[in-house]
């Protein structure tokens, strides 16, 4: 009985997952594309469905753990789900804040071309979605691989930063824009440092291990 609720859980924890990743992804559309559609429909729509979602794996879980009072791996899977969910319930306010400096940029001239942002957003995207993957079939391979990409999007996140400089340096009226474009790499890099903190979970809790954020394995 607790194993099929536990499935059940994961499963939830699955569209979750989902819908999150549909919101990043619509976050840098909307960007890219100027839809404004798309980044309304994330602060209007999306948010609040994942605000409701956080709650509802929250009481699923608390429940579990009353009505059946797990031990080991059972309890642990629940309490790691519960982790999980709050991580999510955090990349969802990301999604949120890079929908509203989007807002902003999409009615100005760009500062420079939008290549390294959609590059970043896509690699940041994989780490999620690959993130949860090993968590639901206890791939620590999987995982460790997420905590070894980390270093890719921080060196994006870098080199955005290099560039903007540049060009407020240079031209102080790009001083806004490049700030609010710079919030969007830095939102994209904290959701990188969330998938990355499900995958140590996952290690720990498949291999016993304890490793920490950018160490070298």
């Amino acid at each position: 009985m607790l194993e099929e609720k536990i499935n059940e859980l994961k499963k939830r924890l699955v569209d979750y997952t989902s819908l999150v990743i549909n919101m990043v992804e619509k976050s840098i559309k909307g960007l890219v594309d100027k839809n404004v559609e798309f980044l309304t429909g994330i602060i209007e729509k999306d948010e609040p469905n994942a605000n409701d979602f956080e709650i509802e794996l929250d009481e699923i879980c608390i429940t579990l753990i009353v009505k059946f009072q797990p031990r080991a791996i059972d309890l642990r899977t629940i309490l790691m789900i519960l982790k999980m969910n709050n991580d999510l319930e955090r990349i969802a306010d990301h999604a949120v804040n890079i929908s509203q400096s989007a807002f902003y940029l999409i009615e100005l001239p760009l500062v420079k071309p939008l290549i390294d942002i959609p590059r970043m957003a896509k690699e940041v995207i994989s780490m999620l979605n690959d993130s949860i993957n090993s968590f639901i079939n206890e791939d620590p391979i999987l995982a460790k691989y997420v905590c070894e990409r980390d270093s890719v999007v921080d060196a994006l996140r870098d080199q955005i930063l290099r560039e903007l400089i540049t060009y407020m340096i240079s031209d102080v009226s790009t001083i806004e824009r490049s700030l609010h474009l710079f919030n969007i790499a830095k939102n994209l890099e904290r959701i990188a440092d969330l998938s990355t903190n499900i995958c140590e979970e996952v290690i720990f809790a498949v291999e016993g291990r304890v490793i920490k954020h950018h160490e070298e394995q």
